[in-house]
């Protein structure tokens, strides 16, 4: 049978003292005579007596856990983030709580609701393909928990954010088609409501503007990210009369997912149709045949970031650190 741990209440009980005289001889209190320290730190010892870090941490009043809520887990980009999000907070003994809202805003809302009630000291975060509004975020502010947001982050609201310099990256992306000779571009983008959605297309169009190509409007689809309404906007631009000679997706997995759907239709991708896309994800180079480029956007370097950011935030907390914006260069990357 499992033996139960040792208590401050059974060393008190078996050197007949007080539980708080206990307490303080393991802390070396200077009104603690030696002798009493030594008793109950051998006793402690003889015991394999272990402090409750419950209890520590309840006293600080910290948890040195940190949440983190992003989109899905399955997606190497996020994977990537997680991984350099942990190196940088463990050094700092801070312990990671990760959920997923798997793109859905009402589950983001329940995840919120669950942080705050798991007493994390701080929130590293990721909205949802669904994320309209952000109050749910802000209640956070109210309880002293900061958030600091990296990838997709909230529209035009004063926040901690770590981004990309996603305009740029989809511009330079254009070029290398342009460059090609390819003037029939379209756009295979995310959920209107994402800021990081807005940025390809600002991209997108002003590099058409600059490079004299025409962005015609039946060029340019939106989708959820999800493969089902991916498939069916590269359907759509398969079925033009005037399709387009290459397309820009938002991130490898949808360039994935419309090249799984020129592949049903009979068209060969990157030979009949080129693809270029964003995150260039280590997966990809398993690929035979890859998007021949992709907007690298360093995962890891932003996860990084975000939880510096988040460290710095934690250590100014009673001086409130002004909103801080990070952003990281892209850089496009040629298979």
């Amino acid at each position: 049978m499992q033996k139960s741990p040792a208590t401050l209440k059974a060393i008190a009980e078996q050197l007949r003292v007080s539980v708080s005289t206990v307490s303080r001889a393991l802390n070396d209190h200077p009104r603690i005579s030696e002798k009493t320290k030594s008793r109950v730190k051998e006793l402690a010892e003889k015991l394999h007596y272990v402090p409750n870090p419950a209890a520590l941490l309840l006293k600080k009043n910290k948890t040195y856990t940190i949440g983190v809520l992003l989109p899905f887990l399955k997606e190497e980009f996020f994977s990537l983030a997680i991984s350099a999000i942990e190196d940088t907070l463990m050094p700092e003994d801070y312990h990671v709580l990760i959920s997923q809202s798997r793109d859905s805003l009402e589950r983001e809302k329940k995840m919120i609701e669950s942080f705050i009630a798991s007493r994390v000291d701080g929130l590293i975060a990721s909205v949802s393909a669904e994320t309209n509004h952000y109050g749910h975020f802000k209640a956070l502010e109210e309880y002293g928990i900061p958030v600091v947001f990296f990838d997709r982050v909230p529209r035009n609201i004063k926040c901690h954010k770590v981004r990309n310099s996603v305009t740029q990256g989809a511009k330079e992306a254009m070029r290398f088609l342009v460059n090609k000779g390819v003037t029939k571009i379209g756009l295979i983008n995310g959920p209107g409501n994402l800021e990081v959605s807005g940025e390809r297309l600002n991209g997108y169009l002003e590099a058409a503007m600059e490079f004299g190509i025409d962005a015609r409007q039946h060029y340019i689809k939106s989708g959820n990210l999800t493969r089902e309404e991916t498939e069916q906007c590269m359907m759509e631009l398969l079925a033009l009369e005037d399709r387009p000679q290459a397309v820009l997706t938002f991130n490898d997995y949808v360039a994935l997912y419309a090249m799984s759907a020129c592949r049903k239709a009979g068209v060969e991708p990157n030979k009949d149709i080129l693809f270029v896309s964003f995150a260039n994800l280590p997966i990809t180079s398993f690929l035979e045949n890859p998007p021949i480029a992709s907007v690298e956007q360093f995962a890891s370097k932003m996860g990084a970031q975000a939880a510096n950011l988040l460290l710095k935030c934690l250590q100014n907390q009673e001086s409130e650190l002004d909103y801080q914006e990070i952003i990281i260069k892209t850089e496009l990357i040629i298979h």
